[in-house]
């Protein structure tokens, strides 16, 4: 699976890449036909403590699945993330069988 990280306005470390990687590579092993995905991090305007922002985006063969968490963290707004999507991986996967 090719995926790739964007952010907006600010350059991730190393760490956090990787974590992002590790979560959604993941989903390879529920469902090994995903062709793609991508992922964006951002900060949102409010001021608030929960303004970290990721949205994970999915390419399947003939279709595409989406999921936007905000949390306090990067990391934590990604594995949310990727929770959600797991579920719809699973739920693809188990109509398309």
């Amino acid at each position: 699976m090719d995926f790739k990280i964007n952010t907006v306005h600010f350059t991730p470390d190393e760490k956090l890449v990787n974590f992002i990687q590790d979560k959604v590579k993941k989903l390879e092993i529920i469902y090994d036909n995903i062709i793609a995905g991508e992922i964006y991090l951002k900060i949102d305007k409010n001021e608030s403590h929960d303004n970290k922002v990721a949205e994970v985006k999915l390419l399947l063969p003939g279709n595409e699945l989406f999921a936007k968490k905000q949390c306090n963290s990067f990391e934590e707004a990604a594995d949310s993330a990727v929770q959600a999507l797991k579920k719809q991986v699973e739920k693809h996967k188990n109509k398309v069988s």
